[in-house]
């Protein structure tokens, strides 16, 4: 009931977590990953979790909101990029761990340890080297269930969306300022990221299909617990907003 009671507060406050008195704002979280979050600690299984990349946009949000309303045992956050203000929030769990590293790098999968669930949400599209699909691998040793919340690519096959030529890239991705001179700087190395921008995490990397992803899972042993579509993702027609919950079979 404490969980069906707070994810109303949030629906009815239009998806934001309502902030301390004094506080600034917090970032609006989206009904969708909050409903994945509640559906994968449903698993009898699921009493720890890792947020892999849940950082930008919403200062972890996500990691949070699992913190507050499912008490875990023991999380993790991942991430190359984490804020002073998820620092100071995360001083007041004990049972978290900030790992300030790349999720995609051969360490990071065994620094996690053992997880409940891991979180991917918003993020498998971005990832190259290793792939979106290598990624899953490299976790499913360690997890019993993944939480993952992802645009999934309308067209018949996955597909690398640069490889799309730029017309169309254009066409099927968000606007981000980093796209002006995308394809002239494709072999030049970010400076950040150390990669050429060609593999940065920065920009759309992949459009997934829900079957190509269905496959990936059922091929490491995991199926399906809860799915749903919510439409286009943001407007652009060709990926769905899609949700799921992959539990370990047997």
């Amino acid at each position: 009931m404490r969980v069906v009671d707070a994810l109303r507060r949030r629906l009815s406050s239009g998806g934001e977590t309502p902030a301390d008195a004094g506080a600034p704002p917090a970032p609006a979280l989206v009904p969708l990953k909050l409903r994945t979050i509640d559906e994968a600690f449903a698993l009898e299984q699921v009493t720890s979790v890792a947020d892999l990349g849940g950082v930008w946009a919403v200062q972890a949000g996500y990691t949070f909101h699992a913190l507050e309303q499912h008490a875990p045992d023991r999380a993790v956050l991942v991430d190359d990029d984490i804020t002073d203000a998820v620092r100071a929030r995360a001083a007041a769990f004990g049972q978290l761990e900030l790992l300030e590293q790349n999720f995609g790098a051969d360490r990071t999968p065994t620094d996690v340890g053992p997880i409940g669930v891991v979180m991917l949400f918003d993020v498998l599209l971005h990832q190259v080297d290793p792939d979106w699909d290598e990624i899953l691998r490299r976790y499913a040793p360690h997890t019993q269930a993944f939480a993952i919340v992802n645009p999934m690519w309308g067209g018949p096959a996955t597909v690398r969306l640069l490889d799309l030529g730029e017309e169309r890239y254009r066409q099927v991705v968000p606007p981000q300022d980093n796209l002006d001179g995308l394809y002239e700087r494709l072999d030049e190395v970010n400076p950040q990221r150390g990669r050429p921008w060609r593999d940065v995490h920065d920009v759309w990397q992949w459009g997934i299909t829900d079957a190509d992803l269905r496959a990936t899972m059922a091929g490491l042993g995991f199926t399906a617990a809860f799915a749903e579509q919510h439409g286009a993702w943001r407007g652009l027609t060709e990926f769905a907003d899609c949700a799921y919950v992959f539990r370990r079979a047997g």
